[in-house]
């Protein structure tokens, strides 16, 4: 059993999957520091505001003695939208590094050596048939 285990997980498409899987993680990281960083606040000048903190108040709540906020019901509907926009610049990103490697991998196919000249398995079992008849 732990033989084929390190069978199915030395298999090339599992490594691949796993390199894949963290380089994700790590971009996702870039992403939304970008959108944290440099979209939200360009944002946020339309509304004079930070682009996160954005929110449809439901319900009010209180300010307790150190400040914060409770009881407060809230939509925050700028941080949704901040995911929304990491979300489509990864989607798109993906789409584009698949695309390029589809397209690396049709060129690939392209430039596969033709198969050698000669007689084809069929062709041969013919030839073979027909001496067998004389």
């Amino acid at each position: 059993m732990l033989k084929e285990f390190k069978e199915f997980a030395m298999k090339g498409n599992l490594v691949d999957i796993a390199v894949g899987f963290v380089m994700g993680a790590a971009f996702n990281k870039v992403v939304s520091s970008f959108t944290g960083g440099i979209v939200s606040p360009l944002i946020g000048l339309i509304f004079k505001s930070d682009f996160k903190d954005l929110k449809f108040v439901i319900h009010e709540g209180v300010v307790n003695a150190e400040g914060i906020i409770e009881g407060e019901v809230a939509v925050l509907w700028g941080e949704f939208l901040t995911n929304v926009i990491d979300f489509i610049i990864v989607a798109f990103v993906m789409f584009m590094i698949v695309k390029g490697v589809n397209a690396f991998k049709k060129k690939e196919a392209a430039a596969a050596p033709a198969p050698p000249a000669g007689p084809t398995q069929e062709e041969l079992l013919i030839q073979i048939r027909d001496l067998l008849k004389k």
